[in-house]
């Protein structure tokens, strides 16, 4: 049996379990006080297929656009304000984003980095939310406002299909280009930080954070951001929702400033979404992204959801070099189960003003994201 098709079987064999199996939300329990402790997570396990314009390369992993992770909330009510606490650690399983030609990775190699939340905060329905830990930077998320139903599958962060794999001149040598580095987002980052979120006002809320990075050794790292969110699902027909952010960054003396923006707004009584993203670093790179989908209701267990994709970039390497990604994506729910089944599929193109010709690649994933 070729390695596809143990891979395509193996998927296809948890796939069918997950189907099988009741759906279960992590229990809440609560105090005689009003205090409550609610565990939750999610396994996200995919096949990955990479062809990289000479070989192919096929594999099982953790589908890295939303890794497999694990969490905690504690909550505990003060009056009409509440204090909470939340941890949440990735799984560390071998990504889609963390594996390459020359690497498959281990199976799982966690380290204290792949702690995501730690964080204590202070919820005021008068003052808004202050937060202190390890957690969410004020832009983090601001390049992925989507309402098409296929982000588990395709988003803004294209690269999260194939990030590690090396780019393949014309003459079949692997370059030191990796995917990940020719199509970036800018998007926010998760840091030890403090954090403050404003009241909502029709729709719109103001978030502000200083952080660092204190999980990776001698990093030096330091970061500030301001965001602009906003939602409303109640403009007659559409829902819209967007985000504006500027982030900060003092890395070892390197200072840079990213300004990143997404919107998304959905037709309800077609299903039909539009959704765009960019981004700009004053130091250089640029890209636009921009998003079409359809949902409807074709079968009876859960929504159905298709989407097309198209990423331009340029500066993210080199002066006028050029990066350009297209993708497709259907996503299958099953509510009952809190499961996500989905295939994508997408292509990569990449020039730059060297002599050398860069080959296109393309990545395939299917799989499935099961929320408990």
């Amino acid at each position: 049996m070729s390695t596809k098709s143990l891979a395509v079987g193996s998927s296809t064999l948890a796939l069918t379990a997950l189907l099988a199996a009741p759906a279960f939300a992590g229990p809440t329990y609560t105090s005689d006080n009003g205090g409550s402790f609610r565990w939750y997570g999610q396994l996200n396990l995919a096949y990955q297929g990479y062809d990289d314009g000479g070989e192919d390369y096929n594999r099982l992993v953790d589908n890295g656009n939303s890794g497999s992770r694990v969490g905690f909330w504690l909550e505990q009510p003060f009056g009409e304000n509440t204090l909470k606490f939340r941890f949440e650690t990735s799984l560390s399983l071998r990504a889609s984003d963390g594996v390459n030609q020359n690497d498959q990775g281990d199976i799982t190699d966690w380290t204290r980095s792949d702690l995501r939340h730690v964080d204590l905060q202070w919820h005021t329905p008068r003052y808004g939310t202050f937060s202190i830990g390890q957690g969410s930077m004020a832009a983090d998320g601001a390049t992925g406002i989507d309402l098409s139903g296929t982000g588990v599958a395709a988003n803004t962060s294209v690269a999260d299909a194939a990030g590690g794999y090396f780019l393949r001149d014309a003459g079949g040598n692997l370059t030191g280009i990796e995917i990940g580095d020719v199509f970036a987002t800018f998007d926010g980052s998760r840091r030890g930080r403090v954090r403050y979120n404003s009241p909502d006002f029709a729709g719109f809320t103001v978030s502000a954070s200083y952080g660092e990075d204190i999980l990776t050794k001698d990093a030096d790292t330091e970061q500030y951001d301001i965001a602009l969110n906003y939602e409303n699902e109640d403009l007659g027909d559409f829902t819209v929702a967007g985000a504006l952010a500027v982030s900060w960054t003092d890395k070892g003396g390197a200072d840079t400033r990213d300004t990143i923006a997404s919107a998304a707004v959905l037709h309800e009584p077609t299903g039909l979404s539009l959704s765009a993203a960019s981004g700009d670093r004053d130091t250089g790179g640029n890209y636009g992204y921009v998003k079409l989908g359809y949902t409807a209701n074709l079968i009876s267990v859960g929504a159905t959801s298709f989407s097309v994709d198209y990423y331009d970039g340029s500066d993210l390497v080199s002066v006028n070099d050029s990066a350009k990604s297209f993708g497709v994506a259907a996503v299958q729910k099953f509510e009952r189960q809190n499961l996500e089944a989905y295939v994508a599929y997408r292509e990569y193109s990449y020039d730059d003003s060297s002599a050398t010709n860069y080959q296109d690649g393309s990545a395939i994933l299917a799989g499935a994201r099961w929320k408990f």
